[in-house]
Parts: C-alpha cells; sequence; structure tokens
C-alpha cells in the first residue's frame, strides 16, 4: 500500500501547550487547514499550532479508533507518546 492511500493520525501543539489529536490523509495539508483559521472549532484561533506526532494507520476505521483512544489518555500519557519515551508509555 503506498504512502499516500494511509491516514495519520497526528497531535499538534497549540501555542496555549494544549494538545489537538486529529486524523488525515494529508497531514501538511491539514496543518496549513488549522494554520488558516479553516481548520476545526478547538484550533480555529490557534495561528502557530507545532506538529509533534504523526502515527500511520492503513485504514480510516483503524485511524479514528487510535485517535479516540490517544484522545482518553492523560496528558502525561499523550507526552510519553510524543517523545516516544516508551517505558514511560508503557507504565502509565
Amino acid at each position: 500500500m503506498s504512502n499516500e492511500s494511509k491516514y495519520v493520525i497526528y497531535i499538534l501543539r497549540l501555542p496555549s501547550n494544549r494538545l489537538y489529536i486529529g486524523v488525515s490523509r494529508d497531514v501538511q495539508k491539514r496543518l496549513a487547514t488549522h494554520k488558516s483559521s479553516k481548520g476545526a472549532k478547538y484550533t480555529k484561533y490557534c495561528k502557530k499550532p507545532i506538529l509533534v506526532y504523526t502515527e500511520q494507520s492503513d485504514t480510516l476505521t483503524t485511524a479514528m479508533q487510535r485517535e479516540k483512544q490517544i484522545k482518553r489518555w492523560s496528558r502525561a500519557k499523550k507526552e510519553a507518546l510524543i517523545s516516544n519515551n516508551l517505558d514511560l508509555l508503557k507504565s502509565l
């Protein structure tokens, strides 16, 4: 399967240090949408979100399940995922 047909789960860090988790086929295009105030309500007024994490998924269903899973995690667990600290991630 080519990269273009994959879905990407992504995490943005907003200037307020909040995290936004989403799914897209084209993360760079979606990031541009967020920066132009045309993205999600959560990022509408955020001009400088920073892409801090991406993860590929083969299907929209699995991508959305993963997005939902990450959204339920604690802030500490999300930060461990972003920093690729697998030992900490497993212990949380």
